[in-house]
């Protein structure tokens, strides 16, 4: 499935997901404004092919109405709105389509880059539908030569304008954590393999800050005092799900997580410098005062 296919997909779901119900003449006549019709109609067999398409990959059902006229509609759209894969599907859509359409603003609407490993994104979907295995050649940044082997695609994450594929690994019998833009190569197998009823990717990285789940490091309840004004945004926008508001003052705001205090975790809190102050547990607390003390000796070094 090429990137335009893809694209037509979610442009044919966002639209419909837009006005609600729609006939397929009023379908149509938006294809023809988009610049992915090059002025040419959607056919109705095209669009049921489309139709099936986002149904198999997607398991969104676009249904029809016969009352007032043959409109189409998403069936279920609370349960879509409540998928994040689903929600991130349209909006992205959505903004990329109207910057298409807006060629005039493209310079003042500034986004941040997704390295190149998004050109794995079809192939690595593709491969989880089928339960296909997939052989890469992968450059690790800890290792100076490339290696090549087989993964067993269990799903995918977006962490940090990075994607990352979660996959068991036939050799080491584990499921492991690949950063896309570290593949140098990928190639879909004709291997095939049984995803796991019991993996549950949300489950998977529930108590985790980021992309880093490793199950040696224990869930423990963290908390932070977060002076103001940055305490604002960590009520605006949460450090990680499990964030709920200890105490309030006008100085500062206590919070607290059930989580893994990983290492980019760690990083995370030690990007906020001053703002943010460990409350407990007292290792992790003593941890990034060890870290603070030696970036403290490094700075007074002459």
């Amino acid at each position: 499935m090429g990137k335009e296919l893809f694209s037509r997909y979610v442009w044919l779901l966002e639209t419909i997901h837009r006005a609600g119900k729609i006939t397929f003449e009023e379908i149509n006549a938006r294809w023809l404004r988009s610049e992915l019709s090059g002025g040419e109609a959607l056919s109705l067999r095209t669009f049921h092919h489309h139709r099936d398409a986002i149904e198999e990959l997607f398991d969104i059902n676009i249904e029809c109405s016969k009352r007032g006229g043959y409109c189409y509609y998403i069936e279920d759209t609370e349960e879509l709105e409540k998928g994040c894969v689903r929600k991130w599907l349209l909006n992205s859509f959505a903004v990329d389509n109207l910057i298409v359409e807006s060629r005039k603003l493209k310079s003042r609407i500034l986004l941040e880059e997704v390295p190149s490993g998004k050109r794995y994104l079809i192939p690595l979907i593709e491969a989880m539908r089928d339960g296909m295995i997939v052989e890469v050649d992968y450059q690790s940044f800890r290792r100076q030569v490339s290696a090549n082997f087989e993964i067993e695609p269990y799903c995918l994450k977006l962490f940090r304008q990075r994607w990352y594929v979660v996959a068991r690994s036939p050799h080491y019998n584990r499921v492991m954590i690949y950063a896309l833009d570290r593949i140098l190569d990928l190639e879909v197998s004709e291997k095939t393999f049984c995803y796991p009823k019991e993996f549950n990717p949300q489950s998977y990285f529930d108590a985790c800050f980021g992309i880093v789940a490793d199950d040696d490091i224990g869930i423990e309840t963290v908390q932070l005092k977060v002076y103001a004004p940055q305490d604002k945004y960590f009520h605006a926008l949460p450090l990680h799900h499990s964030q709920r508001t200890v105490e309030v003052t006008e100085e500062y705001t206590v919070y607290e997580y059930r989580i893994r205090p990983t290492y980019d975790f760690v990083q995370e809190l030690l990007s906020y410098g001053a703002d943010v102050e460990v409350l407990q547990p007292s290792l992790l607390r003593s941890r990034l005062g060890d870290i603070a003390r030696e970036m403290i000796a490094l700075y007074n070094t002459p």
